[in-house]
């Protein structure tokens, strides 16, 4: 079963740069993916958090 994720990257005065919806198995693929999402589009190193369907934090840099 396939699990709905949300990961959201922001820039420093609090806006959106990235806000992405995506699905994976379990909690561990869904950090794998997030954080491949974050190297593809160069934001690494930006204020990100990556939620579960349960809105549990999977990822999380400040």
């Amino acid at each position: 079963m396939t699990r709905t994720y949300v990961l959201t990257v922001f820039d420093k005065s609090g806006g959106k740069l990235m806000d992405e919806s995506f699905t994976a198995a379990n909690d561990q693929e869904a950090k794998e993916v997030g954080t491949a999402k974050l190297s593809e589009s160069g934001y690494n190193e930006h204020t990100h958090r990556c939620v579960s369907p349960e809105a549990k934090l999977v990822l999380f840099h400040r």
